[in-house]
């Protein structure tokens, strides 16, 4: 077995009297992808500074190989430079690659996330802004490579090409991530930071639920094997005067050592304890939309949508970044009126919105004014509570609660939210990305929930797993304004959603479903010239490409920023798109023509 990259000896880290790392022992074996998980708040971030060095631990070692290179991309990254080009091109310098190759370099890899390498970082969209981000750290080549929550930001499809990328990548990966289909596919090995200790399991997410749940209950038989000493011997020392006369006072210092172990001894953490107050019934229609249409300028977000919404369904609303999921939320629940069609809302609607950006929370305000503000207290169905009480429900220690909300972190700011969300009540919970910085605990917690929950549920998510164990109903965008209704949850979408036998007019076809031709593989009959495969076999990647700009396109359509850049900007948008669309077409005539001569 090769030696390890890297390896922490006895690593201590505290702030204040917190400690985040407790005699932490961890090595890493060259060309494994390992998991991090834990819960919000344990340390798993700082654990990664205190890899790459940005975090000097209070004590221990750290032993690295000679001339180790680590690449940190972080929840929320920070592109250096003007343009793609700018940013994908720096990272090569320390390969000591020469100026012209990293700009050939720089530029492949802006095919690749089809892009235009001189796009201004400026304009890049959240999920584009990430997948630079992760392309640059790829193009820098290091020994170990290390990510924090890289899913968040990207789509299904920027999920299945990151998760590409790193079954491929031929180093070491540390990854943080509560993306439990995500660590099944990349993952193998899996590390749990759990109240200072890394704790660690061979093979991916579903290994480690296994392992985990056999260890736990051997720690449970553990402990009460040990309570069970430490009883005996507390009722042995209380015996009476003519007892105590004659006891051994070696079993006395074993019971003082008992006494200190149970001290030390680490206790599980606490769990978050939700609660939902389900309101009144609604009525048994939830919603209705028939042949409802919606279009910013040009750009179709909802065409001829028709689908009705009862009461006890739990949809999921999915589609790539810019598609228009959280506009057709708002339709269906009556925020924004379509432009033609109508939107019949049910009686008795008491409707709880989670969105997206968090932008129910007030920096300045307390947790407590957050919950309830005016009220020291919270009604759960007929159950009352305090508000310090409550919020200790949510993890959130009696101390904090005069805390603000900008003193929260990402996953702390989610758990204030689930509060105040369950804190009312509702028949109809909304959740835009609900899974963003929520702990796999807490997920799965939420999971059980929803599960159990008798109103209606609608999400928007990205997490494949969370889908799969809510919804029943699945609402699929489907390109050019088309969304399309399937029983089940994201796996089954998978197996019910089509694909078109015919290559459609550049009109009505949807870019993001749109067959992508197969590269033709060679026949031994082969009709076609050595030019003329080698055009075939490259045709796949230059649709992918056009369509990936015609859609970044059409989501710069649906910006209010370009309708206030006037109307020059707009038709220089529209005018490309045109291009776009022809040049599409000529593809696809051609690629029919060469595969027709091959068959």
């Amino acid at each position: 077995m090769a030696a390890p990259i890297i390896t922490l000896q006895s690593i201590q880290l505290a702030f204040g009297h917190h400690a985040l790392l407790d005699d932490a022992q961890l090595s890493i074996e060259p060309n494994e992808r390992v998991g991090l998980v834990g819960r919000n708040g344990t340390g798993k971030s700082s654990l990664l500074k205190v890899i790459d060095g940005r975090q000097a631990p209070d004590d221990g070692k750290i032993n690295r190989i000679d001339g180790l290179r680590v690449y940190t991309v972080e929840q929320e990254p920070q592109l250096a430079g003007n343009t793609v080009l700018d940013v994908l091109a720096a990272p090569i310098a320390g390969a000591h690659a020469e100026p012209w190759e990293r700009e050939v370099l720089a530029r492949q890899w802006a095919e690749k996330l089809q892009i235009d390498a001189q796009t201004l970082i400026s304009e890049l969209s959240g999920g584009m802004n990430k997948r630079v981000a992760l392309a640059a750290a790829f193009l820098s080549a290091p020994d170990l490579l290390l990510l924090d929550e890289p899913t968040n930001h990207l789509d299904l499809d920027g999920i299945a090409w990151l998760e590409e990328q790193l079954r491929r990548w031929p180093a070491s990966v540390l990854l943080i991530t509560h993306d439990r289909r995500f660590l099944d596919a990349v993952a193998t090995r899996i590390i749990e930071l759990d109240r200072g200790k890394l704790l660690s399991f061979p093979g991916n997410f579903a290994k480690w639920q296994r392992h985990k749940e056999q260890w736990l209950h051997a720690q449970e038989l553990a402990d009460e094997r040990f309570n069970k000493l430490l009883a005996q011997e507390e009722v042995w020392i209380r015996k009476g005067i003519e007892a105590r006369r004659t006891r051994n006072e070696g079993r006395v210092r074993r019971l003082e050592q008992l006494r200190r172990e149970r001290d030390a001894r680490r206790q599980q953490l606490g769990k978050v304890n939700m609660k939902l107050d389900l309101g009144n019934r609604s009525g048994k229609l939830v919603a209705e939309l028939d042949a409802v249409c919606l279009a910013f300028g040009e750009h179709r977000i909802i065409d001829q949508f028709s689908t009705t919404i009862m009461r006890g369904d739990r949809i999921g609303l999915i589609g790539p970044n810019g598609a228009g999921k959280t506009t057709l939320l708002k339709v269906i629940l009556g925020q924004l009126p379509p432009q033609s069609g109508q939107v019949r809302l049910g009686s008795n609607l008491q409707i709880a919105y989670l969105d997206q950006m968090r932008e129910q929370l007030d920096e300045n305000a307390t947790l407590v004014d957050v919950i309830n503000p005016g009220s020291q207290w919270v009604e759960i169905g007929k159950q009352r509570k305090h508000v310090i009480g409550y919020l200790e429900d949510f993890l959130f220690e009696p101390a904090r609660a005069q805390s603000p909300v900008k003193s929260l972190s990402g996953g702390e700011r989610a758990r204030l939210l689930l509060a105040r969300l369950f804190a009312r009540p509702a028949n109809v919970l909304v959740f835009d990305e609900p899974t963003n910085d929520l702990d796999i605990e807490t997920l799965e917690l939420l999971e059980s929930l929803l599960q159990e929950f008798t109103g209606t549920v609608i999400i928007v998510s990205h997490d494949r797993e969370f889908l799969d164990n809510v919804v029943t109903q699945t609402i699929a965008f489907e390109g050019a304004g088309k969304w399309g209704c399937y029983v089940g949850g994201y796996a089954e979408w998978l197996l019910q959603r089509p694909v078109p036998q015919d290559v459609e007019s550049k009109e009505d076809k949807p870019s993001q479903t749109q067959k992508r031709p197969a590269p033709a593989q060679p026949k031994r009959n082969q009709r076609l010239s050595s030019w003329e495969q080698a055009e075939l076999d490259g045709l796949p990647e230059k649709i992918e490409e056009l369509e990936t700009l015609q859609t970044q396109l059409n989501d710069k359509l649906s910006s209010p920023e370009t309708y206030e850049a006037g109307a020059e900007s707009f038709q220089a948008i529209q005018n490309e798109l045109l291009s776009i669309q022809a040049a599409l077409a000529k593809h696809y005539e051609r690629w029919q023509a060469l595969e027709s001569r091959q068959a």
